[in-house]
C-alpha cells in the first residue's frame, strides 16, 4: 500500500477517510499530516502519529 493511500486513512480507527466531517492536520512534534474521521474526533480517541509515535486526543 502506497503512502497517500495509507495517509488517507484515519489514523484512529483505520477507516478510509471519507466526507467533509473528517480532520486533517500536521503532527504537532514532526509535521506529517494526520487524518482522522468524524467519529473518532466526536469521540476524542487517541491518536498516534505514524512517523514520531506522538500521541493526542
Amino acid at each position: 500500500m502506497s503512502e497517500t493511500q495509507q495517509a488517507r486513512r484515519c489514523v484512529s480507527c483505520g477507516i478510509n477517510i471519507s466526507g467533509t466531517n473528517a480532520a486533517s492536520f500536521k503532527c504537532p512534534e514532526c509535521g506529517r499530516q494526520i487524518y482522522r474521521c468524524a467519529k473518532c474526533r466526536k469521540q476524542s480517541n487517541l491518536y498516534e502519529c505514524p512517523e514520531c509515535g506522538f500521541r493526542g486526543p
